[in-house]
């Protein structure tokens, strides 16, 4: 079970469905603006997720949700939400057990980078109650022209690819390709810093990376890169200041 409360927040898992429809009316405000008659955003993937809820302690207002997806190895890495946009079948290799941390979304009216943190150290109580060795997922960036993230993209080039032996390959029918596309340009860092979206950020400070290409989904109007992190390769202060933020 997760139940974690740090200062104004509680993290804790979905109590049937009730809780789950939150988080689907959640991310239809962050992902799709609040447009539409469904009034929420849901896939196949989300009767096998664990669902994430971080509300206020005091109102029980709903600010921010994920889903956790895990994987017993990398030999099930079909599975994952990822594997529709990204052809992962380097990362079939990897033993350990690993979790998909998916439709990160944030109440667009909540500004709170204390929200952040408090998922963060939610996702690091899980992490160490299942033995999970690498996090993955897509992180991303408003719209799908390239254009206005261009630094970004080039920072990601020129420092955070992911190593060879895990680099996905391209599957989706539109992508960006800015690990040849931007070979050269070397990156504005205050530019590419802004640019950052905050949980590719977040992920990038512990020892994150991406793939080399960016997939353009034009169904939520954005552009996102795969993201990893083997959690062997977190900081020794920055794993700690998690688990303090956890409580473990």
């Amino acid at each position: 079970m997760l139940d974690m409360s740090k200062g104004r927040y509680v993290a804790r898992f979905a109590n049937g469905r009730k809780d789950v429809d939150r988080a689907l009316d959640l991310r239809w405000r962050a992902f799709r603006g609040g447009v539409g008659d469904a009034r929420c955003d849901a896939d196949s993937h989300d009767e096998i997720c664990h669902h994430v809820l971080v509300e206020e302690t005091r109102t029980g207002r709903l600010v921010a949700a994920f889903r956790l997806l895990v994987l017993r190895r990398g030999s099930e890495i079909a599975q994952c939400y990822s594997a529709q946009h990204y052809e992962l079948s380097a990362l079939s290799g990897f033993g350990g057990r690993m979790v998909e941390m998916g439709r990160f979304c944030l109440d667009p009216a909540c500004h709170d980078p204390d929200v952040l943190r408090v998922a963060w150290g939610a996702m690091t109580a899980f992490v160490d109650a299942e033995g999970v060795e690498m996090i993955f997922g897509c992180s991303s960036f408003i719209g799908t022209d390239a254009d206005p993230h261009l630094d970004a993209f080039a920072m990601l080039r020129e420092r955070h690819l992911a190593p060879k032996r895990w680099l996905p390959e391209i599957k989706a029918p539109s992508v960006f390709r800015f690990g040849g596309r931007l070979r050269g340009r070397a990156p504005d860092p205050q530019l590419a810093a802004r640019g950052m979206p905050p949980l590719l950020r977040t992920y990038l400070a512990m020892g994150g990376w991406v793939s080399d290409h960016a997939v353009i989904d034009r169904d939520l109007g954005t552009m996102h890169v795969f993201t990893g992190l083997e959690v062997q390769a977190v900081p020794a202060r920055r794993a700690h200041a998690l688990r303090a933020i956890a409580g473990v």
